[in-house]
């Protein structure tokens, strides 16, 4: 049912004069809230790491991988925790409404970045959810790991009829460096809401959207604005994955 709508309450009506000025003086605090993002992303690339050296083992549609296969020989990878427990048929409906926000991966591609979802659930209820939902992207079941336990997002223990037996939602973002593989940034609840995006997304990554502008350490990769933009089908010839195709 959509919410009643009161229209004696909508905003003033005023001259095309008079509506830019007032837009004129929203826009600087929209400035200044862009400024403050970036000054924030910038502090984010420069968060200490967690090196993650526990073998985990994942269920995917060609088989088990590892943490590193899901990396798809790509330095970055972007994680979602997906509550989805092994005693449930359907996932959450909000991690549902995250998955319907995704974008196309060729763009997180080209910034050499990979994304999948991790689940509890065994991948039998995975896929054929993923298929009710007419998703593509990659997902994978760590049931039977301590994957979501370590990293927070679990609870071995969860109480009687609660929701997806303890599972838990967020976004975990990992840096390789050659077999070594880091943690270098974790949000949930809100923190997520601005993820629905490329470069919302890239700028939680360590080498964020890799352009001059952006205040990043020394030696990160970075090039001109815009240039690397391409038409999602216009970026060549993807590195061949090793997880099965998204």
């Amino acid at each position: 049912m959509l919410p009643s709508r009161n229209t004696s309450a909508l905003p003033k009506v005023v001259s095309q004069t008079e509506w830019q000025t007032a837009r004129d003086k929203l826009l600087v605090k929209e400035k200044e809230l862009t400024k403050a993002h970036d000054a924030l992303a910038a502090e984010r690339r420069r968060l200490p790491m967690v090196l993650i050296d526990k073998p985990y083992s994942f269920d995917g549609p060609n088989g088990k991988v590892t943490l590193l296969d899901l990396f798809e020989g790509r330095k970055q990878l972007l994680l979602y925790h997906f509550m989805f427990g092994p005693s449930s048929d359907a996932g959450c409906d909000g991690c549902s409404m995250v998955a319907d926000h995704l974008p196309h991966l060729a763009h997180l591609h080209a910034r050499d970045v990979s994304m999948v979802f991790v689940s509890r659930a065994p991948l039998a209820k995975l896929e054929a959810y993923k298929r009710r939902m007419g998703w593509t992207f990659l997902w994978f079941s760590s049931f039977g790991t301590d994957f979501s336990y370590d990293l927070g997002v679990g609870s071995k223990e969860p109480k009687p009829g609660e929701y997806q037996d303890g599972e838990e939602h967020g976004w975990s973002v990992f840096l390789r460096d050659g077999d070594k593989i880091y943690r270098t940034y974790f949000t949930t609840a809100r923190g997520g809401e601005l993820l629905g995006t490329t470069f919302g997304l890239l700028d939680i990554t360590p080498y964020g959207r890799q352009e001059i502008w952006e205040d990043s350490p020394k030696g990160w990769p970075q090039g001109e604005p815009y240039k690397w933009w391409r038409r999602h089908d216009e970026y060549g010839d993807a590195p061949k994955s090793c997880c099965g195709s998204s």
